[in-house]
């Protein structure tokens, strides 16, 4: 199952990199994908290549689809809409940081759930939707890390817990 990060120009990646990281840390097939296949230049102004257009991702080999903020405009349209309602309504876990969070709500998945945008959370999770705030990007991928089962045990998340977000030296 594969991990699709949906990037678009000014996507912020400072948002969405520990949660890259995590994946990439624990093995997971990590696969970029823009709305046209095309490269992006994010907000930070990194050029990135992407591994695929969205029209090339199969939902059913999709595990979660994790959507960065910055300026969503480009990719409120209806194939994003459309594909990231089949992934809810197909138990997936659907995740999205800042504005894309707005993504979300504009594609109806957070109709009767707990999320950013209805409640005074920093992150939300639940029915294995995942909202978060841009500042909240740590606790957004522990989150993530956690509805995908990322971490081997307790002890594995504390440690993840402690070094990201309490900055303990290991």
């Amino acid at each position: 199952m594969k991990d699709v990060v949906l990037l678009f120009d000014s996507a912020c990646l400072y948002e969405i990199v520990i949660l890259n990281y995590f994946l990439k840390f624990t093995g997971a097939e990590v696969v970029f994908c823009s709305v046209d296949g095309k490269g992006i230049t994010a907000m930070e102004g990194y050029s990135v290549n992407v591994d695929a257009a969205l029209s090339e991702i199969n939902p059913d080999e999709v595990r979660s689809m994790i959507v960065p903020g910055g300026d969503v405009s480009g990719i409120r349209t209806e194939p994003v809409y459309g594909l990231l309602g089949r992934l809810k309504k197909e138990g997936r876990v659907v995740a999205a940081i800042c504005a894309g969070v707005d993504v979300l709500d504009g594609a109806g998945l957070l109709q009767g759930i707990s999320s950013t945008h209805s409640e005074d959370l920093d992150v939300a999770r639940e029915d294995h939707i995942i909202t978060a705030r841009a500042n909240a990007y740590v606790d957004f991928a522990i989150e993530v890390g956690k509805e995908l089962e990322l971490f081997t045990d307790e002890q594995d998340l504390q440690e993840t817990i402690d070094f990201w977000k309490l900055h303990k030296r290991m």
